[in-house]
């Protein structure tokens, strides 16, 4: 994460500024690509750092997020998604645009991000979807319960969310082995 993240903050460019947001969102809030697409502007409740996500189903559910979603939100909206509307005269409410200042579709969010990872020149394959099992195992591992998880990340059963489950039995197990005088 730290390398994605080096990535979309070594510029200020408009695109650059679009990619910060769109990984501090996945990365703060776990929500689906198809989720992250359908972003409106009035849907970021910035005061209560809150956003509403139509999810599958069109269930709509209210997921946090933190200081640094809400300035990568504000530093694009004002320095980049502004300027990109007003240059190719577009009016709508999506958060996210490309550059021509259309909304941008799932598949535009994976380019995007393919594009951030071959930048960070990772070796490793990663996927968009491997944002939402991070945040979910960060939350597990740092304490949240699963109950908790489930409703972030929109699931129906608990049981959809327990396959994140393994990672953080991998975590305890390794931190038991390496601090319990009796290992």
């Amino acid at each position: 994460m730290e390398a994605l993240f080096d990535v979309v903050y070594a510029s200020n460019d408009p695109l650059i500024l679009r990619d910060r947001v769109l990984l501090e969102i996945l990365y703060a809030t776990g929500i689906r690509v198809s989720e992250c697409a359908g972003i409106l502007l009035p849907d970021i409740d910035q005061s209560y750092q809150a956003i509403l996500i139509r999810g599958k189903g069109n269930k709509e559910r209210y997921v946090p997020f933190g200081a640094f979603a809400l300035d990568a939100v504000n530093d694009y909206t004002i320095g980049s998604r502004n300027v990109l509307m007003e240059h190719h005269q577009k009016e709508h409410n999506y958060l996210l645009i490309n550059h021509y200042g259309d909304p941008l579709t799932p598949r535009g969010i994976r380019y995007c991000l393919s594009k951030v990872i071959e930048k960070a020149a990772l070796t490793r394959k990663i996927h968009p979807h491997m944002l939402r099992h991070t945040f979910a195992t960060d939350l597990l591992n740092n304490g949240a319960d699963m109950r908790t998880v489930q409703e972030l990340l929109g699931h129906a059963s608990l049981s959809s969310t327990q396959i994140y489950t393994h990672v953080t039995k991998e975590h305890l197990k390794d931190m038991y082995m390496k601090h319990h005088p009796r290992a």
